[in-house]
């Protein structure tokens, strides 16, 4: 039985700037909530690691979870969005471009719960089977 689906999203080559500013990266998930529609439950958790570090947030959904975490020294930013219930696929490419200034971005997804993945026996087996990742490079 499927019980939802994750995704993955590693974006790198990003502005070590824009991987430092809270509210960009904020704004960003703030996005990915509305144009989902997803509900979040409480407020969001961000933090904002000294200089040279990034900032992590955590969005907890009805549907799940949301999570960030970025690098700014390494110019990679990291997404882990998890819904239990079908959602459109996110542009996570044209929209992590245009905001964090990525240079190659890839998304993976993975059914949970699902059959495959109980007879496997692990997410990582049934996470590489079904993966769907796409290569953006270049601006």
């Amino acid at each position: 039985m499927n019980v939802g689906t994750e995704w993955l999203v590693d974006a790198e080559g990003c502005s070590a700037q824009t991987l430092g500013d809270i509210e960009t990266v904020r704004g960003l998930c703030d996005d990915v909530v509305r144009d989902l529609a997803l509900q979040v439950v409480g407020e969001p958790r961000w933090h904002h690691f000294p200089q040279p570090g990034g900032v992590t947030g955590l969005y907890l959904l009805t549907e799940s979870h949301l999570a960030c975490h970025t690098y700014p020294e390494a110019g990679i930013a990291t997404f882990n969005l998890y819904c239990c219930k079908p959602r459109p696929e996110w542009p996570w490419e044209d929209r992590l471009k245009a905001i964090l200034g990525a240079s190659r971005v890839i998304v993976r997804s993975a059914s949970r719960g699902s059959e495959d993945a109980a007879t496997i026996g692990s997410f990582e087996a049934n996470f590489s089977l079904v993966t769907s990742a796409r290569e953006v490079s270049g601006r």
